[in-house]
């Protein structure tokens, strides 16, 4: 299914608002909207609950808390070998999937010395360490070195973390105010979760890029590439393309939806909206200029490891915020109009609500500068 004409840049940014329940705030569950979203960023412990917090109406802490608890949520290495929240079920998915795509990483940079002893004997060893344990990070690198002497405790501890399932379970993920929770936990996936990695199927990267459609769509080959890190997807698009709805881009190019997806009315108001640092939204595409200005971009993602918390002001990043003490800091890129700083105001008193402690909340306050 094919349409000629272009698909404007306020299109594809509502259009992705509203996948992303940053239009209206969502009124299903937590466990749902991690589905949808799937997986969710969690590198760092609080980012996940700000994230949710701002797309789901009456969202709390325990919310989440509760998930990761019960196991119905995990945390572990996923796409991009970065830390994600994923729904069990969608982990044991994904994981074999994008196990090929880990493999290679793992001895590249630190990982490098290690490369001679082997993928497979690593992952053997690591496994075995960890059996029906929990043990820190730091425990699981010493036990690595002892039985490979020689080599480095970071670079065999790296190549663990991406060459076996792990599962980091609480505290890990947990809220834990800004300094973080200390060493992480590490657990292997299976015994964690209670069931078997499934094994990959043929079909299972085409569930892959519909799944990512149905969250960041409309959007093109490299879009999909970037985000599950995962390469060679242009044949996996081409045999789902009779399926597919095909339209074009602004700057030209296909972009490939869900064949009975809306797009969304550019004209709708967009509310201000407070993100976490690598929030999904920000990292989604590899053409970000359906959230982002290309301008702005080296203000908030200020080196490939870094993506700052940001604000959405009629639909686009304007600017970033942090928490300084027991002040919320927001830093436009350029002065706001009153109403559009009122409204912002507005926002950021309740995100206060929802980060600062109770017990301390009147002493805490937003500073617009």
């Amino acid at each position: 299914m094919s349409e000629r004409s272009a698909v404007s840049l306020r299109t594809l940014n509502r259009t992705l608002l509203e996948r992303q329940h940053l239009l209206r705030r969502s009124t299903g569950t937590a466990l749902d909207v991690v589905r949808h979203l799937g997986p969710v960023q969690g590198q760092e412990h609080n980012a996940p609950y700000i994230g949710l917090w701002t797309r789901i109406a009456g969202f709390r802490h325990d919310d989440l808390a509760a998930l990761l608890h019960d196991r119905s949520v995990v945390r572990g290495t996923l796409i991009r070998m970065t830390q994600h929240l994923a729904a069990a079920e969608d982990y044991l998915r994904l994981r074999p999937l994008i196990q090929p795509a880990l493999t290679r990483m793992a001895f590249q940079g630190t990982g490098a010395e290690v490369a001679g002893l082997g993928a497979a004997k690593i992952a053997e060893v690591a496994a075995e360490l960890l059996g029906d344990r929990t043990m820190r990070r730091p425990e699981l690198g010493r036990l690595l070195a002892e039985r490979f002497p020689g080599y480095g405790t970071a670079a065999l501890t790296r190549t663990a973390h991406c060459l076996v399932a792990q599962i980091h379970p609480p505290p890990s993920g947990l809220w834990g105010g800004w300094a973080g929770r200390g060493a992480v936990p590490c657990a292997l996936a299976e015994r964690w979760i209670g069931r078997p990695l499934e094994e990959p199927r043929p079909e299972a990267p085409e569930e892959m890029v519909l799944r990512y459609l149905a969250a960041f769509g409309p959007a093109t080959v490299k879009d999909v590439q970037l985000w599950s890190g995962v390469t060679r997807l242009r044949e996996v698009v081409e045999r789902l393309r009779l399926g597919l709805r095909v339209l074009r881009g602004e700057r030209g190019g296909e972009l490939f939806d869900l064949p009975d997806a809306v797009l969304a009315d550019p004209e709708v108001p967009a509310p201000p909206r407070f993100l976490p640092a690598y929030d999904n939204v920000l990292i989604g595409h590899a053409d970000r200029t359906r959230i982002i200005a290309d301008e702005h971009r080296p203000a908030v993602m200020a080196g490939r490891a870094l993506v700052l918390p940001t604000f959405l002001l009629d639909g686009f990043v304007r600017g970033t915020w942090e928490v300084d003490g027991r002040s919320l800091r927001i830093s436009p890129f350029a002065p706001l109009r009153d109403a559009e700083a009122a409204e912002l105001l507005a926002e950021a008193e309740r995100l206060l609500d929802f980060v600062a402690p109770a017990a301390e909340r009147a002493a805490w306050t937003t500073a617009l500068g």
